[in-house]
C-alpha cells in the first residue's frame, strides 16, 4: 500500500484529533481545508474549443442538438439508444440500452443522465432516474446490492446482475446534484439532492454483507477503498481488491466534498489528490496510455474477466477525459497537462483518422475481443471524442486541434456501436464545447 503526502498529513492530524478528543470524522474534515484551485469552478469559465477552431457558436448548437436528437429520440433501429417505458406512480420511465448487448447498465443510464442534466431536458432526466429507480435500485437490507444498483439489467427491467458496478453510482450522484441545483424542490425520488446525498454515503461507508453464492459465501462492502481512498472495480470482499483507472472522477469528487455529507469532506479531496497521482502512476510513461484494470500502486491488474483488460481497451478510453476534465474544472495538478501531451502525440504518431481500438501499453495494436464487426483498423467514434477532449488540458495547442476537428469531423454514431461510442461522442461534444458544466446551486 503506498503512503502518499496526503496520507501522512491526514494521519498525523487524525492522531492530534484523538488526543483532544476530536471525533475521526471531525479530524477528517479538519484535516482538509478545500483548495478551490484556479480552473472553471473559480472563474466560471469554460474553454469551447470548437469556437477557438473558428466553428461559429450557432453550428455547435445545431451539432449538438442533432445529436442528442439522433441518439436519444432518433429511428429506433438504428439510431437512438433511449427508449420510454410507459409509466408508473412516480412518473414516466425511460432506459438507455446498450444495443450491441441487449442489456441496460447503470454506466449508460448514468450518462444519459448526466447529458439531460446538462441539456437541461428534465424529462428525459427524470424518466431515467425512475427506471433506474424501479428496477436497479437494490433496496433488501439483506442482498449484497443493498443501496447500490444493479449494473445490468434486461430491458424488461429483469437483473441480469444483483451487484454494482461503481462507475455508475459515481455518475449517478453527480448528475442528482447537478439536478438538484437546476431543479430545485422535488419530492420522493426527486429530491434529488437526498438521493445523491444516500448514495455518496452508502459508497463510503456501507456495512460489509455477506451472502452464499455458487461457489461458496461471499461478501459486498463498500465501493471506496477506505486508505488508500480509491475507486474500486468491484466492492466485492476479495484479497487482492483492485480498481478501474477510468472510474477515477477527481473533478466529481471535488464537488462531493463540497456539496455531499458533511461528514467525507476530507475524504472526497483526499479521493481527489490520489486520484490525480494515479493517474501518473497508472499510465505508461511514452505513450501515456492506460489499461482498463489496475493495482492501488497503477500497474496493470491481472483479473478473471481476460488478459486484455491490462492493455488500452475499452474502458481506458475514458481516462483521458478524467484527467482532462480535471484541469479544466480545477487546475490542481499539472501533470495532467504533461498527461494529455503525451497521449496527443502517441495517438498523432497512429495517424489522427487511422489510429485503432486496442494498444499494448508500450503502443502497438492489438485484436480486439468478442466485438463482432470490430478490428485493429477500426477508428471508434468514443475514441475520437476522448482524444478531443484531451486537447482542454494539452498544451500544443495545433496538435489539440488536430484532435477537436477530428470529433468536429466525425458522424454522430449509429447502428451496432451507437451506445458506448454514442455517449462518449455526444459528451465529448459538450466537453470540447464548454457546454459540460459545474452546475451551481440557484443555477
Amino acid at each position: 500500500m503506498r503512503i502518499g503526502k496526503t496520507h501522512v498529513a491526514t494521519v498525523s492530524l487524525l492522531l492530534f484529533g484523538a488526543l483532544i478528543g476530536l471525533p475521526v470524522s471531525g479530524a477528517q474534515n479538519a484535516a482538509t481545508a478545500l483548495d478551490n484551485g484556479s480552473g472553471a469552478y473559480v472563474t466560471g469559465r469554460y474553454g469551447n474549443l470548437f469556437l477557438e477552431d473558428g466553428h461559429s457558436q450557432k453550428a455547435i448548437r445545431a451539432k449538438i442538438d442533432a445529436a442528442y436528437q439522433q441518439l436519444f429520440h432518433g429511428d429506433p433501429q438504428t439510431q437512438s439508444v433511449f427508449f420510454r417505458a410507459g409509466k408508473n406512480a412516480n412518473g414516466a420511465l425511460g432506459y438507455l440500452t446498450d444495443w450491441a448487448h441487449h442489456d441496460v447498465r447503470t454506466e449508460g443510464m448514468s450518462y444519459g443522465m448526466m447529458i439531460a442534466v446538462q441539456l437541461n431536458k428534465k424529462a428525459d432526466f427524470d424518466a431515467l432516474w425512475n427506471w433506474a429507480m424501479t428496477y436497479m435500485y437494490v433496496s433488501d437490507p439483506k442482498a449484497p446490492g443493498y443501496e447500490f444498483f444493479k449494473w445490468s439489467c434486461k430491458p424488461d427491467g429483469t437483473p441480469n446482475s444483483q451487484t454494482p458496478a461503481p462507475d455508475g453510482e459515481e455518475f449517478f450522484a453527480m448528475a442528482l446534484l447537478f439536478a438538484g441545483n437546476r431543479w430545485p424542490g422535488g419530492h420522493g425520488i426527486y429530491d434529488y439532492h437526498a438521493e445523491a446525498e444516500k448514495l455518496l454515503t452508502a459508497m463510503v461507508h456501507r456495512r460489509v454483507i455477506t451472502v452464499a453464492g455458487p461457489r461458496g459465501p461471499y461478501s459486498v462492502g463498500p465501493e471506496m477503498n477506505p486508505d488508500p481512498p480509491l475507486v474500486l472495480f468491484v466492492p466485492g470482499i476479495m484479497p487482492h481488491p483492485f480498481t478501474d483507472p477510468s472510474y477515477h472522477l477527481p473533478a466529481f469528487y471535488e464537488l462531493f466534498a463540497r456539496w455531499g455529507p458533511s461528514a467525507d469532506r476530507g475524504y472526497w479531496e483526499r479521493a481527489a489528490t490520489e486520484s490525480r497521482e494515479f493517474f501518473v502512476e497508472t499510465t505508461n510513461p511514452a505513450t501515456g496510455l492506460a489499461p482498463d484494470y489496475a493495482n492501488f500502486d497503477g500497474t496493470p491488474a491481472k483479473s478473471w474477466f481476460g488478459k486484455e483488460h491490462s492493455h488500452f481497451g475499452y474502458d481506458a478510453r475514458r481516462v483521458e477525459r478524467n484527467w482532462s476534465v480535471d484541469w479544466s474544472w480545477w487546475r490542481k495538478a499539472p501533470s495532467e497537462q504533461v498527461l494529455s501531451d503525451r497521449i496527443q502525440k502517441f495517438f498523432a504518431s497512429q495517424g489522427i483518422n487511422t489510429y485503432g481500438p486496442m494498444y499494448t501499453l508500450d503502443g502497438q495494436p492489438i485484436p480486439v475481443p468478442n466485438r463482432p464487426g470490430v478490428t485493429p483498423e477500426s477508428h471508434p467514434a468514443g475514441l475520437v471524442g476522448t482524444n478531443a477532449v484531451a486537447s482542454l488540458a494539452a498544451t500544443d495547442q495545433a496538435r489539440g486541434r488536430q484532435f477537436t476537428e477530428a470529433l468536429w469531423n466525425e458522424p454522430i454514431p449509429s447502428g451496432f456501436s451507437r451506445y458506448y461510442d454514442g455517449m462518449l461522442y455526444l459528451m465529448s461534444l459538450l466537453h470540447v464545447s464548454g457546454e459540460y458544466r459545474i452546475i451551481p446551486p440557484g443555477r
